[in-house]
């Protein structure tokens, strides 16, 4: 075999290696400006390979537009380019770090959407005032403290995944059952068990900030949703005995 071929070959076998995690992160990603969730090249979506110790996220400042699967970057649980040859995510350190330390992620997502975004600067967890929210939470939708000064000075992104996990385990806080949170002063990150998934809590996140939202608006003092009523919705989705959907 020449060496062309041979080279050819070895092309072609990587691309077929990563090509499912680069799809599910390409349509994933596709999913946030049809959801109203970005707005020029903001936000990013991943989606990992935990068997290759690998994940596929948006390539840095890229449109949507111009996305293919072929373009999303594969990095490593420690942030390092495997294949690709454009610039990953400017975030891709945050998600290298919750993929390393949460093993039961399978997709994150990050975006400056409006209304979360909005919790998010003002420095406040989202309170859960109805039913919407306890449908997928039984706490207020956590916001994780802005970022110490010493930690800005150093390895930002990368920090902001433990600033992220540091909020979870000072409010005691599951991943597994709280798939979003705010990062104080700067944005939402949600996850899931795939990218989609992931996809999904952001889009919701997104509509229970901005309920949140109105809600204080129309009363001040709306108070927080009765006990009973959070343990029913959430447990006939997700409990032993949920009933919702088919």
């Amino acid at each position: 075999m020449s060496v062309s071929a041979h080279s050819l070959f070895k092309c072609i076998d990587i691309f077929m290696k990563y090509e499912h995690i680069q799809q599910e992160a390409y349509e994933a990603n596709m999913q946030l400006p049809k959801l109203n969730l970005v707005l020029f090249t903001f936000g990013n979506v991943s989606a990992v390979d935990r068997s290759l110790g690998v994940f596929a996220i948006k390539p840095s400042g890229v449109p949507y537009e111009a996305l293919t699967p072929a373009k999303m970057v594969i990095v490593d649980f420690d942030g390092n380019v495997v294949e690709g040859s454009l610039r990953p995510s400017s975030d891709t350190k945050t998600h290298a770090v919750l993929y390393k330390h949460w093993d039961s992620i399978g997709g994150i997502v990050h975006t400056h959407s409006t209304y979360a975004t909005a919790w998010a600067q003002s420095q406040r967890d989202i309170p859960i005032y109805g039913t919407t929210h306890a449908d997928y939470n039984t706490v207020n939708i956590p916001c994780a403290p802005p970022m110490s000064d010493e930690m800005i000075k150093g390895d930002y992104e990368y920090e902001t995944g433990f600033q992220i996990m540091n909020c979870f385990k000072n409010k005691g806080l599951d991943y597994k059952e709280v798939e979003m949170v705010l990062v104080g002063n700067h944005a939402p990150f949600t996850w899931g068990k795939n990218a989609d998934k992931a996809v999904h809590n952001s889009a919701v996140l997104e509509c229970v900030a901005q309920m949140a939202f109105l809600t204080q608006q129309i009363n001040p003092s709306a108070p927080r949703l009765k006990d009973a009523l959070i343990k029913k919705h959430y447990e006939r989705k997700h409990g032993p005995d949920s009933y919702y959907g088919q």
